[in-house]
């Protein structure tokens, strides 16, 4: 996102924009690429409070938040483009807050990677996270990423 110091991420994670809904889709890749036609809008709230309720020490991936989306309201899939957008727009939202902090740098990108994209980059991520007792790995040599080490026996459960 760019000019983040001019947005109020606050008042984007109260707009519902006519979510939740769920949506069928007729394109057959997307069909084979998620296992199904029926997709899941959540609005960005939900992703705030998903993200609200992971615990010191834990973490979770946007794609266990998609899962949990799905199968809660029992669809095939949960929009991937604006879970990435909403899970963003959640961790700023929080960064302009003084109180009623959201932790959002325990919601990791696919396979334990840190999300350059939150509030202060991958290394207030990486400070955080070291904070609550996780290692954080570098990969790559072009193109550098941060993994957190052995991220599944850190993932919290949404039930």
């Amino acid at each position: 996102m760019a000019n983040e110091d001019k947005k109020d991420f606050n008042a984007m994670l109260h707009d519902n924009k006519d979510m939740p809904k769920i949506q069928t889709i007729t394109d057959q890749k997307s069909i084979e690429k998620y296992g199904g036609d029926k997709m899941y809008f959540a609005p960005p709230i939900d992703y705030d409070k998903i993200m609200k309720r992971i615990p010191y020490g834990k973490v979770i991936t946007i794609g266990k938040i998609r899962d949990y989306f799905a199968k809660l309201n029992e669809v095939d899939f949960t929009e991937p483009i604006t879970a990435g957008i909403f899970v963003s727009i959640a961790a700023w939202a929080s960064h302009q807050r003084s109180e009623n902090e959201t932790p959002y740098w325990r919601t990791l990108k696919a396979n334990g990677d840190l999300n350059p994209k939150y509030p202060g980059g991958i290394e207030t991520q990486k400070e955080k996270l070291e904070a609550e007792g996780h290692t954080i790995i570098k990969k790559g040599r072009t193109n550098i990423r941060y993994f957190v080490k052995d991220y599944e026996e850190s993932l919290f459960e949404l039930d």
